[in-house]
């Protein structure tokens, strides 16, 4: 599987214990940065690449992390084709790709231990989307929206 990862400065050891973790199960992981500890850094800058490339990658999934990974959701939301879930426990990593077929999970980095957020990262990999006709329709209103402005 080719995944798309990016952080700030609070997701970034997160996002290297990842990267290790997903290149170990045979992934091919691209680290959209950051590669430096700045305080200062502006997560858009990292997670909005990690987005645009995971929509240009069919079939490629993303994972942005933060302190809470909120905003990190939103900044990868705003890309065209991509519907980020924010994920905090074993349930959400899963219903974000059976019934959302996510393609981007976030992460907050202060909200869990390394063992939580592996296993988060593992459960959302793994997941299927479901493909029941109820949640393909509801994609496709969401869908629909992003290109017309209509629901």
């Amino acid at each position: 599987m080719r995944i798309h990862i990016g952080s700030d400065h609070a997701g970034l050891e997160f996002k290297g214990k990842i990267i290790s973790h997903l290149e170990s199960q045979g992934h091919e992981v691209t680290d959209h940065g950051p590669h430096t500890f700045d305080p200062l850094d502006d997560y858009p800058i990292f997670c909005i690449p990690a987005a645009i490339a995971t929509a240009a990658d069919v079939g490629s999934l993303g994972i942005v992390l933060g302190g809470s990974g909120n905003g990190e959701q939103i900044a990868a939301n705003k890309v065209k084709g991509i519907r980020a879930a924010l994920v905090w426990n074993e349930t959400t990593a899963i219903a974000a790709r059976e019934h959302n077929d996510a393609n981007v999970i976030a992460i907050g980095g202060r909200m869990h231990t390394q063992d939580q957020a592996l296993a988060l990262v593992d459960l959302f990999i793994a997941t299927p989307f479901t493909h029941e006709e109820r949640h393909e329709r509801r994609i496709g209103l969401i869908t629909n929206f992003e290109e017309t402005g209509t629901i």
